[in-house]
């Protein structure tokens, strides 16, 4: 893989039934690209952890991953009310999901703790009233 390989997805916010759909196309794609299950794993988690964030949250947003030689990025980006605490988002178990969110499963307070629990590095750049964006690395080895 000499260039770099990108992936681009519009993720719907108005259809949890299409949330993680990008998720599973990376982790097909990674598959063939010969990528460790490991790493493949640690990408789907914290992708799918992502797009269910921008569709609870943000009505959606766009989620490009770049894959080379050394690292998968993923870059997840919304236009939605903005994180107003990061510190406190990070912590497991806090949540500002709607009532009726949370009776469908989702919104549990752990998905910005699981993306970076999955990932080397992740930083969160978020103006409230403007949006969000979400850096994620995973550091790439190619299985031989």
């Amino acid at each position: 893989m000499s260039e770099a390989l990108v992936f681009r997805f519009d993720v719907d916010g108005e259809d949890f039934t299409s949330a993680g759909q990008a998720s599973v196309i990376v982790k097909r794609n990674l598959r063939q690209l010969g990528i460790d299950s490991e790493i493949i794993r640690r990408v789907s988690i914290a992708m799918y952890e992502g797009e269910i964030n921008m569709v609870i949250h943000a009505g959606g947003g766009v989620a490009e991953v770049r894959v080379d030689e050394e690292c998968i990025e993923i870059v997840l980006e919304d236009h939605g009310p903005g994180i107003k605490d990061i510190d406190k988002a990070m912590q497991e178990g806090y949540s500002t999901a709607p009532d009726e969110i949370r009776s469908l499963g989702f919104g549990a307070g752990m998905g910005l703790p699981n993306m970076k629990r999955h990932t080397d590095s992740l930083e969160i750049f978020s103006t409230v009233g403007v949006g969000t964006k979400i850096v994620m690395k995973v550091y790439n080895k190619v299985a031989s």
